[in-house]
């Protein structure tokens, strides 16, 4: 399953949080187990101001079952100095994955 947040990716065209720190949640029509998603940011050379400041940086990625019983499914770091898409793969062990909340 893929799908995209945001359809357009350019300078000004992003979720904005006040302050250093925020929170996104997206509920789905149905239970999934991500194995890996994407980031991308736009890179110095094409922002306005040319500097990517803003960009996430440390985050960690959850899982929330419909209890509300919620598995880390890894903490990640994006560098701004590499490729603007970074995928990141799920942290947590395969063999793991049958008791984890969410896991079909």
């Amino acid at each position: 399953m893929a799908f995209w947040f945001q359809l357009r990716i350019a300078p000004g065209s992003c979720w904005t949080f006040q302050g250093s720190q925020g929170h996104v949640v997206v509920q789905l029509p149905e239970q999934i187990w991500p194995t890996a998603f994407t980031i991308w940011h736009i890179s110095e050379a094409v922002s306005p101001s040319g500097e990517v400041s803003s960009t996430p940086k440390e985050f960690a990625v959850s899982l929330m079952d419909e209890a509300a019983a919620e598995t880390l499914l890894g903490t990640f770091t994006y560098d701004v100095h590499k490729e603007i898409a970074q995928t990141f793969h799920v942290q947590v062990p395969q063999e793991l994955w049958a008791g984890c909340p969410g896991r079909r």
